[in-house]
């Protein structure tokens, strides 16, 4: 044994997410499991895929032993889209990005400003209507920025302008909004424990808000920003009218800047409770009794960088991992942090693909093969 301490029979637990852009969460599992299998044949090994909230936590539910539902819904852009979610007994898992993601929009096609979350609430609906009374709802990859108008317009609220007419889809349409009645939503939600699991905390508007912080990574600009954070403040007061002190007092607590707002709409129209994503994911997906029979942990990301230590998935499996004395090492895409900052969060080593290929696209074309060979020299490091 040359790095690492595994003394007793090995047994390993992965638990990563996806490399965004080359391998899902459960692909990732499989490649490492390969590769730590090349150097230690009949290795013990428990793969359980994890997400933090965002795209992807409906496929670490299907892998943990959700059933798959496929369901019609509204997509960003107003057209009809497949999104799925998963259910097992009474407790569904829903991702919002399924719906109103980025993901769902052709390459290059922004709509910062009309961008909607209808869908979002249609997902939620068809859930209901499947007999869930627990909902985990994973915000995050978005390509909306409605403050969830378009999620609770789906599910009974009304929102009209100055007519009496709905507003236009989006931010940009809350601009025009006069009145908004969220006495129609489907009461089902009263009788429903509905947690928003966030890997973000910003509040709804403002240098931290939705549209500063997210609002450029779709496609918004500078003036959309503005003209996003003005209609979104302008929906909040519009609802104090109607609703009291809630509106702004949701509006300013963690997660309610969650993928475009859709916090805000899940906490001020669902009653929803907010949770930390990755550590709401692992209570669901079951972690703690598969970290319980694990010797060494297996974490990762495609990226390792500041953003990880604020709420991602391995950041998350280390803090769970180092509470239970277990020895954690992570893989990835690049790493972005320096040892000291690997240690405090619970990371032994990490071990970047760009360590075996530094040319970035090759890294990524050919991330499944490197991860296999990543994997085998942790084996070789930690247990043999």
């Amino acid at each position: 044994m040359t790095d690492g301490a595994v003394t007793e029979v090995a047994r390993v637990l992965v638990a990563a997410d996806k490399f965004k852009g080359s391998l899902t969460a459960v692909q990732v599992a499989e490649r490492v499991t390969a590769g730590l299998r090349r150097v230690v044949p009949e290795l013990d090994v428990e793969t359980l895929p994890v997400a933090d909230g965002g795209d992807g936590t409906v496929a670490a539910a299907v892998a943990a032993g959700f059933e798959r539902r496929e369901v019609t819904v509204t997509g960003p852009l107003g057209e009809p889209v497949t999104a799925a979610y998963a259910l097992r007994g009474t407790t569904a898992v829903v991702e919002m990005a399924e719906a109103s993601g980025l993901q769902l929009l052709p390459r290059g096609v922004f709509a910062p400003l009309t961008a909607t979350t209808y869908g979002s609430g249609e997902l939620l609906r068809a859930a209901l209507d499947a007999g869930a009374t627990q909902i985990v709802f994973g915000v995050g990859g978005s390509a909306t920025t409605d403050g969830g108008a378009g999620m609770l317009a789906a599910l009974g609220a009304e929102f009209l302008d100055a007519d009496g007419a709905p507003v236009g889809p989006g931010g940009g349409g809350l601009r025009d909004l006069a009145t908004a009645d969220l006495s129609g939503i489907d009461p089902r939600f009263a009788s429903v424990d509905l947690v928003l699991a966030s890997d973000v905390d910003n509040p709804l508007t403002g240098p931290k808000g939705a549209p500063a912080v997210y609002g450029p990574q779709k496609g918004a600009s500078p003036e959309d920003v503005e003209t996003l954070d003005a209609a979104l403040s302008h929906f909040v007061t519009v609802l104090e009218r109607s609703i009291g002190a809630k509106a702004a007092d949701c509006a300013a607590a963690p997660g309610a800047g969650g993928a475009g707002g859709i916090g805000y709409g899940a906490l001020v129209g669902l009653d929803a409770s907010f949770r930390p994503g990755i550590e709401l994911m692992l209570d669901v997906l079951g972690f703690a009794p598969a970290l319980a029979k694990a010797t060494l942990v297996i974490t990762g990301e495609g990226s390792l960088d500041e953003q990880t230590l604020h709420g991602k998935a391995p950041a998350g499996v280390a803090a769970a991992a180092r509470a239970a004395d277990k020895e954690v090492v992570a893989v990835c895409g690049r790493l972005a942090l320096p040892p000291e900052s690997l240690g405090a969060a619970g990371i032994r080593r990490a071990y970047p693909l760009t360590d075996l290929e530094p040319d970035t696209a090759a890294c990524i074309a050919n991330a499944g093969p490197l991860l296999e060979q990543v994997a085998a020299n942790i084996a070789r490091d930690f247990l043999t």
